[in-house]
């Protein structure tokens, strides 16, 4: 029966650390998770500057079209923990306020 290779993990000075099997599956689980919380979080900023786009360009029709797409793409992440209920309360709030102002004007 064939070994399973390990992976070799180094520190920021190149010296090689030791780790359990255990520790090696929680460091690439850990992993994972980090790069799946950074491409959600890349969702919501990339859906508020297309939202923040159509805001400086004054296009009311197309901004009252992605409101409720990017309070939807808010709302599932703070549903899937990436941020606190206070956070996205915040990001939506200032995000229709930025359209009622440009109604308003």
């Amino acid at each position: 029966m064939a070994e399973k290779e390990k992976a070799v993990y180094k520190n920021k000075k190149g010296e090689v650390l030791k780790r359990t099997d255990s520790a090696q599956k929680k460091a690439q689980i850990s992993a994972e998770k980090n790069a799946r919380n950074n491409s959600k979080k890349s969702r919501v900023k990339n859906a508020i500057k297309k939202y923040e786009t159509a805001i400086a360009e004054k296009n009311v029709a197309l901004a009252t079209e992605l409101l409720p797409i990017t309070i939807s793409i808010i709302d599932s992440a703070k549903s899937d923990g990436i941020y606190k209920d206070n956070t996205a309360s915040r990001k939506v709030a200032r995000i229709s306020k930025l359209l009622s102002d440009l109604q308003k004007a």
